[in-house]
């Protein structure tokens, strides 16, 4: 009784042993077909890279005068407010006039006089060092009276928008300008370039600038400047470009982006969804197909362009890459290439 009992036991044993070897390769079996990623591929190919680069700057006037008289003195009155367009040469001020006013009596003075000690020294009734004598004290009060009348009617030496006024009429001057005007006509941007790219620009080339704040305008400027010396720090040189800015709505301070073109290059492209990023790193990846399965590969990106990618390294034109399904996979996974 016992024999036939272990006997049983031995048997039910091999057969629960026999069941769990069958279940273990159904699902090793089911995890190899799993392993199949369905994935959609293209093909990588060879273009003409646009090598556009967008940088950042800030708007400037191509001039920038602070307007005041060479001495102090009351302000009689004040023709000009913040935001007001002036030509050049236009009256924006005048200061108090008393002492234009004797210094113009002063040299209508003296004229009067050269012209009589002209008329003596004709008839031989003056020396000639008399003659000099007033023709020296002449040019010394008319030269005297320009600058005081240069200094009491003030007037804008740009044409531009005043931007700026420190004083009210009456007040004395104090030494701030009375009046700060900006030439926007044209307007300048400074903008730092990697010195890698120093020899691909010339003066004279055109970008394309954009401002945050006038959304969907695009403007034509030109670089009127290359600035010789390279900074240490940054590695970068530094361009001038001017906008006419005829329409005057750029402004000084606007936050502004200048889209430069060096070019084009004959580069690999591929599809940007076919770029993975390694986590915890700033590799860029691609999964290429290899047989039946996908391998990873390293690559080195250049320009975005479109939904495209140039690749400077890592593949090579006709390489066959993963686009979709790429998100799940793994280096060495079998794939089925589906439309």
């Amino acid at each position: 009784m016992k024999k036939t009992f272990r006997t049983i036991l031995m048997i039910s044993t091999l057969a629960a042993a026999v069941g769990c070897g069958s279940s273990a390769s159904k699902n090793e079996a089911a995890a190899e077909v799993e392993r199949i990623a369905k994935v959609s591929v293209t093909a990588a190919t060879v273009q003409e890279v646009p090598q556009d680069a967008i940088y950042t700057s800030t708007v400037i006037a191509s001039v920038v005068n602070n307007i005041a008289p060479q001495t102090g003195g009351r302000i009689n009155k004040l023709y000009c407010e913040i935001g007001d367009f002036v030509k050049a040469g236009q009256v924006v001020a005048e200061m108090d006039q008393v002492s234009l006013l004797q210094a113009k009596l002063q040299m209508l003075n003296d004229s009067t006089e050269l012209d009589r000690i002209h008329r003596l020294y004709e008839q031989g009734g003056v020396s000639k060092s008399d003659l000099e004598s007033m023709e020296l004290a002449y040019k010394v009060h008319k030269t005297s009276y320009e600058n005081l009348l240069e200094n009491t009617i003030l007037r804008s030496p740009v044409s531009g928008v005043i931007t700026a006024r420190n004083y009210d009429k009456g007040d004395l001057y104090g030494g701030s300008p009375i009046y700060v005007v900006q030439q926007i006509t044209p307007v300048h941007l400074l903008v730092a370039i990697s010195e890698s790219d120093y020899t691909r620009l010339r003066k004279g080339d055109k970008v394309e600038v954009t401002a945050d704040a006038l959304p969907g305008k695009t403007f034509t400027g030109k670089i009127n400047r290359i600035y010789p010396t390279m900074d240490a720090g940054t590695h970068t040189f530094t361009i001038e470009v001017a906008v006419e800015n005829s329409s005057r709505v750029l402004r000084p301070g606007m936050f502004a982006r200048v889209k430069v073109s060096f070019g084009s290059n004959s580069s690999v492209v591929i599809p940007d969804a076919a770029v993975v990023k390694q986590s915890g790193s700033g590799q860029r990846q691609v999964f290429v197909k290899d047989g039946d399965k996908a391998t990873l590969t390293v690559v080195k990106l250049g320009r975005h362009f479109g939904n495209n990618y140039e690749i400077l390294e890592g593949l090579s034109e006709g390489d066959i890459v993963v686009v979709k399904g790429n998100a799940s996979l793994k280096n060495g996974d079998k794939i089925e290439v589906v439309e």
